[in-house]
Parts: C-alpha cells; structure tokens; sequence
C-alpha cells in the first residue's frame, strides 16, 4: 500500500514539475520511412569527423550528409544494431552473426572488411553485436554470449559466464554487465568484479555514465538511476522516477554544460531532459512535442547541440541549441498568436481564443524559461492586439476594448470591436471596426470611450503624429491623414495611388524612429509635406529597395525589423557590411509561418524577439541567432559521369588521405555533382555557390539547389569547387574535386604529331603532286600543242589533200574532157580519114569509067595524099596528148628512142584506150594491121607477155617504168 502511495505521489509530482517545463519549444525534423531508404527501427548512430551521420538500421548502414540518404546493406544482409566512428576514418558496424568496419577507398565509396574471419575458432557463433566501444586498447564488439576485442592484429574473445547484457566506457574505463558476475571493469586484459549488488539485485544496465570523480551514473531499465561509488550502489531520485519506471529508460547521454543535465530516452515516454544534480525535469519530448514515436532506441548529440533519436519507426532531430523556438500557450492546441506583451513580470499572448500568460523569471533568454500558461478570466475569443499605455495593458478584443489587470480582463468599452490602441495627448486612441474612439486616462482609471464622429472605417493601423496628427491606412483605400477636433469631430484627407502611393491597396501605416512611413507592396513610402504627395522613403527605401513589405517595427537599439512575403527580417544597423553600413538578415525558418494578412513583431530586446504565427508564437533570440552559429561546411556528396554507361567517380565519403584523381576518357563528357552542408541546425538556411575551373568563367549565383550538371565538356583539367553561405552571410571554404577528361585518341600528343607528320607529308605530296601535275600539265600542254599542231598539220595536210584531190579531180576532168576532145578530134579525124578515103575511092572508082580521067583528077588526088599524110594534125594531137597525160609521148620516146611514129600514134591511141577498129582506122590500116603493129611494139618496149600492154602505158604515165637498158 505505501509502495502505490509513494508511486502516485511520485507521479503527481513528476506531472506537476513536467508542467513547469521550458515555455520554449525547439523544433523537431521527423524523417520518416519514406524520406530515408531502411527500415522503421533504427538502433543506433555516430557521426565521422566530416559530419556525416551513420545509423544502424535494420536493412544495413544508412549514411546523411544533410541533404542526401543513402543505404549499404552488409554482405550478409542481416540487421544492423550498433555503429561506431574511429578517428583513421574506419566505421565499424555490428550485424547479426557478422561485424566488421567500413572504409572508403581513393574513390570515396564506403568498402567493407568483416572480422568475422579473424575468429581463431570456427565454433565462437554469435547472435547480433549489439555494442561497439573504441579503446585505447582496440576496438570492442559485444554479443550477448561474448566480447569480441580486436587489437588492429587479432581478435580475442572473452565468453560471458551467464549473458553479456551492456557494454560502455565512462570515466575512462570500459566496463560490462554480466547477468551472473554483476557489473566488470576491463583491465590488464581480464574483466574484474566492480559491483555484485547489480547482479544480486537483477537489475538491467541501460546505460553507465560518468558522473563526476570516482562516481557513475547508472540507468536501468526498470529500476531508474543509481550513483555508482566505490562500489556501492546509490538509488539517484529524480522527478521522473514514476515516468521511468512505468516508461522504462532505454538509452541515456551526460548533456548541457559541464555535464549539469541528462538526456534520457524512454522505451514507450519519449525523451527527458533531467537536471543530473537535483534530478528535477526540464524539458520533455513525446509524441505531443513533435516526436514521431515515442520510443527512443539512441540518443546522440552532434556537435552543434543538435538532439538526434533513433526511434522505434523513424528518426527525429530537435534542433535544442537553435535561436528560433515555438512557444504554445495553450498546451497542443495550436492557437494562432496575433499578439504578445511583457507586463509587470509577465509574457502576454493574444490568441484566436484568449490571452494566456506565465510568470517570468530572470532568465535573460525567455525561451529558457520555466512556466505554465495559463488563460486569463474574460478574454475567451478573438484577440488583436496588447498595448501596454503608461500602467495600462490594453486587449483589442473582437468584443471591444479590455484591461488586463492580473489574471482577470475588465471591460472598457464595447462600442465595437476593437483592433489596437495608441496614446494621444491625454486620451488614449483605439482604432475599432467601425472608426476610431477616444478613451479618457485619469491616472491610474480609464474613464468610458467616446466615438470620433466623421468617418466610420476599420481602422487596425494607427500611429500618431505629434499628439495632433493620426495616420491610418486601410487595405483597400488608402491612407487616411486626419485630425481630431476638441469636440471629437473628425477632419481627414484620403491618399491613394494618384498622390504618389504605388497602389490604392495593401497599404500599412507605421511609426519608425519618428517618422511615418508606409509599408507597401513596392517598398517603404513616406509623406512629403511640402509637396503633399507621397515619394519613396530616402531612409529605408534604398536598404530595401521595392521588396513588398507588410510589418515594420522597432526595437530598442534601432534596428528596423519587418516581414516581407512571409517572412520575418531585420535590418541590423550595428552590423555594418563593407559596402554600406547596415546588413539585412531573413529568418528563413520563419517562412510561411506567420500570419497572414495580420503579421506581428514583437521586438522586446535583441534576445526576446516575438513573432506572431499560426501555430503557436515563435521566439527569436537574435544575439544568439547573430553570434552563435556554426560556420557553413560543404562536403561534395557524390560525383558520376554520364557517357554511353555512368561511372562512379566519387561516392562522398572521405577517405583518410586525398581522394584519387580521375581521368576520364573523352567519352565521358557528362558529369554529375551533388553536394550538401552537414550543419543540420540550420536547415533551409543555407545557400550554395559553384564553378567549374577550366569551363565557368566564376562562381555562379546562391541558390539552393544542392546538384550541379555539366554536359559536352571539351578534354582538359578541371576543378569543380562549391561552397557554402548561411542567411547571416557566413562563407564556407570551397570544397573541391578536381578531374581530367582525356583527349580522344585523335586528339591526344602521338595523334597531333601524326597531324603534324601527316600535315607535312601531305604538304610534301601536295608539293610532289602539283609539281608532277605541272609536269603533267606541261606535257598534256605540249601534246596539246602537238596535238593542235599535228590536227594544224592533219587538217593542213586534209586541205592539201583536198585541195590536192580537188586539183586532181579537176585535171581529172580536164584530162577526161581533154581525152574527150582527143576523143573527139581522134574521132573526128578518123571522120575525116574516112570520109577522105570513101571520097578517094568514090573518085577512083568513078575515074574508072571516065575516059582519061587521070590528068584531070591528077591535082585533086595529090591533095587527098597531102590530106592522109598531115603531118600537122599529128603534131597537134600530140602537143595536146602530152599536155593531158603528163608528157606521155616525150617521156615513151626519151626512154625508147627507137619508137618510130607509128608506134608513139599506137601507143597514144592505147592510152586514151581507143578499139582495135578505131586505131586501124586512125592509122589507115587494117585491124590485122593494127595487131601486128601491137606485137611489134611490144618488141620493141621488151614487154613479157603477162604485161599488159595498157598497164605499162599507164606507168610510163605516171613514171613508174626504169628506163630501158642499153
């Protein structure tokens, strides 16, 4: 009975202290199953000295660089329960039945080397390695039947006498719990007794932590905390002992300065933050804070403060050292945060459904702060605005306009709903739904509101102007300049786009180091009075320039916070940059959270900033946010060449010397780069920046992208190097891989002085060529030549020919119409021959019957023998026969003297080819005649009697006959 007494006694107060927990919430990052490629349960983790992180999941080792997963499963494709990072760069991991390490090789891609095969005997089976631990003395693996330690060189094994159940360093020691021998100490290689009571007491170590001189931290499964001392073992109470006992502690981590705190993860109760000295709670993280599950396998922290669990189905980080925190007034509810107010020791927040408020204490960093909120009596509903007025904290309310005095809201005025409030001269000025009221102060009572007659619009942005002037600008007309008269009579005068605004909409009043300006939706707008017209601020328009903005204020330093499309900035005039005096930070963790339409800053010091959101309202420590951040790291996660196939070219692991130096061969022209920055409390704050030495001219712009393409890039040495920027305008140191695509073969020295070889034999050639082609030139010239010459002389010859045929066609007529007059004077004086010989023998032949004839007729046949015997007419036929043929007779007679004139007239008759008859008639002989004088003459020219006759007269015409021999 007392033990259920003492342990709903423990709860309580565990719940009670568990309320008063840390209003500031950091946020949690879920990566769920979906974003990394294992499986749910995740058993461990460890981070290498490049910060990349390496989880002992249940499909193999998953690896995050902060942008990118990746899975190795081991060769036997077991689970993965323990990982642990050495400082040679080695990762060593345990499997089931299997454990060894992984390192990366000249090219950055992780290889595995099991130790299993070190085991001396084959017989040393083992289940899963559920703990590695890295000692001076070597590398220790434990199952739960043995401890495997390897030295660099061998294994050794130590079997358990009962069950090996944990196995830690702390204090500088390694130690182990035996379920038989209780808790052991390694030394001098041998496991020595430190404490019997946890074997005898069946307690299960969770986890053994070092706690201070000579003392340990025990942590139980179910049994909570114990202080370990000279053996003794010491119950450690804590506000959580119910939570622990009923939840079970799982895993656990020293935390905080000078180890003052503790992380503790529970197996069904999420995670605590204890204080380890008084054990009083500070902070939890479940299911209802953010966590994915609430079962928490490993605790790690990096070295940026960075919570990191492992869970029973996914992995979650909580970003506890980060400057940007939510706050949750109303438990888990979510409420929108419209406004909030510090008031007499005490944070305000106005939500969609009340203010609620916690006290404060004398934490500089209200985030830190213990508290419970708790809601204030008669505030349930919209709230716009607190305005704290001299000793008065006002409430816009949706019902009208309240003071908050204590835990309790006192009606002021209900004329309308009522959305902020200003002080003015001795009222204090409320801008409502339905126009503007005036609210009497008299001292410390506010009297009852009077409505300002003359102009009923929603006025929720209102600034003064020297207790006179009052300023307001709706959304959707303008902005109004108006004066209130003694009798609550309004005088106004309405802006809009055609008196210098840059739009009728969207404009937004604000009071800024006295001066009004005007946020709109091209930059910060101001009056100018002289030209009563509206002209771009000359302070803040050009830091600025035409950024839509829709919030500005003020804080206590002068710097000039706003927000713009969403997202909160300032502009920080105490952090000069080189080129002006003044650097502009975002929060771009703040992006899309706040509210829009109704955006709130809330700038109470530079560490207690407070920004109006959807869910919840955020806090904003800025001289942590300025000061106190990690420098920016870029790693080059992965680089790949694209050609025919893709080939690996760095798998982004580091190894312990430099990465190998590639050379690609030409036809891989297209490459791949990914990188990331392993600062995970920064999240989407970083910005990366690249060039391709040897291809970018410089560095491209920031952006966000974490990949990079190249394609048909030329051979040559390259370089590609990014880095890394955070919003603040912190720069990495350029992180570089540098590589060569090798010349194809027609591009490579041996090649080129072949070109050069080939050029210049092919300038030889060409010179032997045109010179062989004159040559060649010359003679087709020259037989062109002789070609034109001979065809000259052929057609000149032809002609000759021709003419010469022409010649002889014509003395061949000449010599037949010649022949034909020969013919015909032969022919005529055969006629005449005939005619002659026929009147001589008429005449005879009459003078026979005439008496006496003979002296009469005497005269007349002496002329008939003249006629026959003409030697003229021969003469004649024969100057003209010689004259057609070539001198025929002369040349008959030179070469035959002996020819007498008979023979030359029968030979002439043969020539011109006259009839036997005709010759005989020619001669006056008879044709018996004419064939002796034939033989005759063949005689005489010595012809053989297969000669023709005609044929001889013929050459002797055309000289072709010798002349006789003598």
């Amino acid at each position: 009975m007392n033990k259920l007494f003492l342990l709903v006694l423990s709860i309580l107060w565990s719940n009670l202290l568990i309320a008063q927990q840390i209003i500031g919430l950091p946020p949690v990052i879920n990566y769920t199953r979906q974003q990394y490629p294992g499986g749910g349960q995740t058993w461990d983790l460890d981070m290498d000295r490049n910060g990349i992180l390496y989880f002992a999941n249940n499909e193999g080792l998953m690896t995050f660089n902060g942008h990118s997963w990746k899975l190795l499963p081991v060769p036997n494709h077991t689970r993965l329960r323990a990982v642990k990072t050495a400082k040679d760069g080695r990762i060593y991991i345990g499997a089931q039945d299997d454990f060894g390490y992984y390192l990366a090789d000249a090219d950055g891609v992780l290889r595995y080397t099991s130790l299993k095969p070190v085991v001396r005997n084959r017989k040393d089976q083992f289940a899963d390695i559920w703990d590695i631990v890295i000692d001076d003395s070597g590398i220790f693996f434990r199952s739960t039947n043995k401890i495997f330690h390897y030295d660099h060189k061998t294994l050794h094994v130590y079997p358990a006498q009962a069950e090996w159940q944990v196995l830690r360093r702390a204090g500088g020691q390694l130690y182990a719990q035996d379920a038989a021998r209780g808790l052991l100490r390694f030394r001098n290689g041998q496991w020595q007794p430190v404490c019997t009571a946890i074997a005898s007491q069946r307690l299960l170590i969770r986890e053994i932590l070092d706690y201070g001189k000579d003392t340990l931290l025990i942590c139980t499964l179910k049994n909570g905390l114990f202080k370990l001392h000279g053996g003794e073992l010491l119950p450690f109470r804590t506000a959580a002992d119910g939570i622990f006992t009923e939840k079970q502690i799982y895993c656990a981590k020293n935390w905080g300065d000078s180890d003052k705190q503790l992380l503790v993860g529970t197996s069904y109760g999420g995670c605590y933050i204890i204080n380890s000295t008084t054990g009083h709670i500070i902070q939890r993280f479940t299911v209802d804070e953010g966590l994915q599950h609430n079962s928490v396998l490993k605790i790690f922290t990096d070295p940026a403060r960075n919570i990191w669990l492992t869970l029973d189905n996914g992995i979650d980080m909580v970003r506890y050292n980060t400057a940007v925190k939510q706050i949750l007034p109303d438990g888990q509810r979510y409420l929108t945060s419209y406004t909030a107010a510090i008031f007499k020791e005490q944070l305000y927040i106005g939500t969609s459904d009340g203010v609620f408020a916690t006290p404060l204490g004398n934490r500089k960093d209200l985030s830190f702060q213990e508290g419970n909120f708790r809601r204030i009596r008669h505030t349930q509903g919209q709230v716009w605005n607190l305005s704290q007025i001299g000793s008065h904290l006002l409430m816009g309310h949706h019902e009208g306009a309240f003071e908050i005095d204590g835990q309790d809201a006192r009606l002021v005025s209900k004329l309308t709903g009522s959305w902020l409030f200003r002080p003015f001269s001795s009222h204090i000025l409320s801008g409502g739904y339905n126009g503007l009221q005036l609210i009497k102060e008299d001292g410390s009572q506010l009297g009852g509101a009077v409505r300002v007659r003359g102009l009923f619009e929603s006025f929720r942005f209102l600034t003064v102007e020297d207790d006179s002037i009052v300023w307001s600008s709706h959304p959707y007309r303008g902005v109004f300049r108006m004066h209130v008269a003694e009798d609550s009579l309004l005088q106004y005068t309405l802006f809009t786009s055609k008196d210098g605004l840059p739009s009728d909409y969207n404009n937004f009043v604000f009071r800024i180091r006295n001066r009004t300006l005007v946020a709109t939706q091209a930059g910060v707008y101001e009056y100018d009075a002289r030209k009563r017209h509206f002209v771009p601020s000359p302070w803040l328009y050009p830091v600025l320039k035409n950024i839509p903005l829709q919030h500005l204020a003020e804080d206590a330093t002068g710097n000039v916070w706003f927000v713009s499309d969403k997202m909160p900035g300032v502009i920080d005039f105490h952090k000069p940059l080189p080129e002006h005096p003044y650097s502009i930070v975002y929060f771009p963790e703040l992006k899309g959270q706040v509210v829009s339409g109704f955006e709130f800053l809330y700038p109470y010091d530079d560490e207690n900033i407070f920004v109006g959101a959807e869910k919840g309202m955020y806090h904003i420590n800025y001289k942590h946010y300025r000061h106190s951040r990690e420098l920016p790291v870029v790693l080059i996660g992965q680089v790949s060449a694209h050609g025919k196939r893709d080939s690996l070219l760095f798998g982004g692991y580091h190894p312990p010397g430099k990465h190998s130096f590639k050379a690609m061969p030409n036809a891989f022209s297209g490459f791949h780069f990914e990188y990331a920055s392993p600062i995970y409390s920064q999240g989407n704050t970083i910005f990366y920046s690249y060039r391709l030495a040897g291809f970018d001219q410089g560095w491209s712009e920031w952006s966000v992208k974490t990949e990079k393409d190249y394609t048909n890039l030329p051979h040559g040495y390259y370089a590609f190097s990014v880095r890394a920027k955070d919003n603040l305008g912190n720069v990495s140191r350029p992180a570089v891989y540098a590589f060569r695509i090798l010349p194809a073969w027609y591009q490579t020295g041996l090649a080129k002085s072949l070109y050069v070889l080939s050029g210049l034999a092919l300038l030889l050639w060409g010179y032997i060529y045109q010179k062989k082609k004159f040559i060649r030139q010359r003679k087709r010239y020259q037989q062109k030549q002789e070609q034109l010459i001979l065809r000259y002389r052929f057609e000149k010859e032809q002609r000759e020919k021709d003419l010469i045929s022409l010649q002889n066609e014509k003395l061949t007529a000449e010599v037949r119409f010649k022949n034909r007059e020969l013919a015909t004077a032969t022919m005529y004086l055969l006629h005449r021959g005939k005619v002659l010989s026929n009147i001589k023998e008429e005449l005879l032949s009459a003078m026979k019957k005439l008496d006496s004839p003979e002296g009469a007729f005497k005269k007349v046949m002496r002329l008939f023998e003249e006629a026959e015997n003409n030697e003229e007419d021969w003469e004649q036929f024969s100057r003209h026969f010689d004259e057609v043929h070539n001198n025929f007779l002369f040349k008959l007679k030179r070469r035959y003297p002996e020819l007498s004139t008979t023979d030359l007239k029968l030979c002439a008759y043969l020539r011109i080819n006259l009839t036997t008859k005709e010759i005989a008639q020619s001669l006056g002989i008879s044709v018996r005649g004419v064939e002796t004088s034939r033989y005759r003459l063949r005689k005489k020219l010595e012809l053989p009697a297969e000669v023709s006759l005609y044929d001889f007269l013929l050459a002797v015409a055309d000289d072709q006959v010798r002349p006789a021999q003598s």
